[in-house]
């Protein structure tokens, strides 16, 4: 809308770029085959593109392990290949956000074989190295959040070197102000190149303890948990000194018009609102999970929705995604019915929605057999891999889904024959047309992309709330459940169905002060002045 920051207004598109169209026949997306695909993108209704990695690595995590900061890996092609992606999507007015990886860099890094070529080279402390206990041990207990220790040792040195995650991903040291003026300057080449934003990995974790104390024991932690949550994450990540880091993040992209700053924060509420900054100077957007963690059941999302608006500051602007590349498969953690609803839910919520690429199309967590498992965290610790939902994108039905003529890095999703764009774009009835209809009232529908929330009722499976704009009123009403029920409707207004998750009903308007939903269906009213009575002629 004019005059209105584009971020607040848009939707953001997730590509997971190994996995969204393979140009050259190699199996791996790549950036020819994501410029390739954004004519449907602008079909679909999405206003941004996040790219996940595509930086120069040795891809021991699949690209969060940057060897090259300032360069494209030659898997997903060259600098040039980057530059025509960002002005096709300019000209398909879309926007363009990077993912940025500052906390670890690859052990391939040219600053990280410096800085282990010798206790005194000039880049030592570039990364934070230790010397063992008398025992030889690791500095402190901290743990990898791939599982195994977090400290790898040094034979050359004899010290230790930390990584928050694998051993090819040692952490930067954010402490020194020379890694800190390395990467401001990175953030300004992508910037200098049209790139709109960054979502920057794992933000919360640039900052440890100076002291690099222990962290305790989680009290919480059951056996068969991931090993990360053995400890309590005290020292290791959340320093109170990583808002100073996020504001001069911010300083830069405020150097340059409309660039949105967003961070990847898994933390309580009361710690992710901190994300913001003081007087709003940290992350445009510190990404809210909380529906990804969430139980899902209508009085529990409605308590979440109510808790996260109370907490956000003055003047902060709220987010919602229900998926990830690193996260469960909606449609695998509700279910394909309650899909419909969660689609209906991300996109008719107050703030910035995210969507991940593929939910749109229903797909769901693929299996993947362990001859063909990828994520390093799938080997230290199985079952916890992340590839079943990091599959390629299916866009018709032929033997490679039309995502490439060779065969894919990762399996398709089984049901690709059906479960694809090409054959579910003109079936008024598919959860790819309900994406589009949806994308397309926030568009519509000033009420959806800046309005006020307010919460109705929620009563047995059923969450009702409303989006007003202007005077304009948007009623969503969401079962959660799936036995068919009424639900009342304020009799002094009129209303109109807008959008059904099922495909049908558009259009309807109840008369009687009530309406029936079916199970698993979620609805999206406008409010409309009732009509007056007609005059009768009197007889006499």
């Amino acid at each position: 809308m004019p005059g209105e920051l584009w971020w607040k207004t848009g939707t953001v598109y997730q590509v997971y770029p190994r996995s969204f169209q393979d140009a050259n026949g190699d199996g791996v997306g790549d950036l020819k085959g994501i410029t390739a695909r954004l004519d449907y993108l602008a079909w679909l209704g999405v206003d941004a593109v996040w790219l996940s990695p595509v930086c120069r690595s040795p891809m021991a995590d699949y690209g969060y392990d940057v060897s090259d900061y300032c360069d494209i890996d030659p898997l997903f092609g060259t600098l040039a290949d980057f530059d025509r992606f960002v002005a096709e999507a300019h000209r398909h007015r879309l926007k363009v956000i990077m993912d940025f990886v500052p906390n670890h860099s690859s052990v391939e890094h040219p600053w990280f074989r410096e800085s282990r070529s010798s206790r005194d080279n000039p880049k030592r402390d570039w990364y934070i190295w230790r010397d063992p206990k008398p025992d030889g041990s690791p500095p402190n207990n901290w743990v990898s959040n791939f599982g195994g220790p977090a400290w790898t040792r040094d034979p050359a040195t004899g010290q230790f070197y930390y990584h928050a995650f694998l051993k090819e991903q040692p952490d930067l040291n954010w402490r020194n102000p020379e890694v800190r003026r390395a990467m401001l300057d990175v953030l300004r080449f992508w910037l200098d190149r049209g790139v709109d934003g960054f979502r920057v990995d794992v933000i919360w974790h640039l900052i440890k303890d100076e002291a690099l104390r222990d962290n305790p024991p989680n009290p919480d932690y059951v056996p068969g948990d991931a090993a990360i949550n053995s400890l309590t994450p005290l020292y290791s990540a959340d320093q109170p000194e990583v808002m100073d880091v996020i504001a001069e993040m911010r300083a830069v992209l405020d150097g340059y018009d409309e660039r949105v700053l967003i961070g990847e924060i898994y933390l309580p509420l009361e710690r992710l609102m901190a994300y913001y900054g003081v007087d709003l100077s940290g992350a445009h957007l510190p990404f809210n999970f909380q529906l990804i963690q969430t139980r899902w059941h209508a009085e529990t999302i409605a308590a979440l929705v109510a808790e996260y608006e109370a907490a956000l500051p003055p003047g902060g602007w709220p987010n919602w995604v229900l998926g990830n590349h690193d996260q469960p498969r909606i449609a695998a953690r509700v279910g394909a019915p309650q899909g419909r609803v969660a689609a209906v839910l991300l996109l008719t919520l107050r703030g910035t929605p995210t969507l991940y690429y593929g939910d749109e199309i229903g797909l769901a967590q693929v299996p993947i057999p362990p001859e063909r498992a990828r994520d390093p965290w799938e080997r230290n610790e199985p079952g916890r891999g992340r590839d079943p939902a990091r599959t390629p994108m299916q866009w018709e039905a032929s033997p490679g889904a039309g995502f490439s003529a060779a065969e894919p890095w990762l399996p398709l999703d089984p049901r690709a024959a059906t479960c694809n764009v090409e054959t579910l774009r003109d079936d008024p009835g598919s959860i790819l047309t309900l994406y589009r209809r949806l994308l397309a009232l926030r568009r519509e529908h000033t009420a959806l992309s800046l309005g006020a929330y307010r919460a109705v009722s929620v009563e047995d499976d059923v969450l009702v709330y409303e989006r007003e704009h202007d005077g304009e009123v948007l009623r969503m009403l969401l079962n959660f459940g799936h036995a068919a029920c009424t639900v009342p409707l304020p009799a002094e207004n009129g209303w109109r169905v807008l959008l059904s998750s099922s495909g049908s009903r558009i259009g309807e308007r109840p008369r009687d002060g009530h309406l029936a939903l079916a199970g698993d269906e979620a609805l999206v009213l406008l409010r409309e002045p009732l009509a007056p009575p007609t005059a009768t002629l009197d007889p006499s």
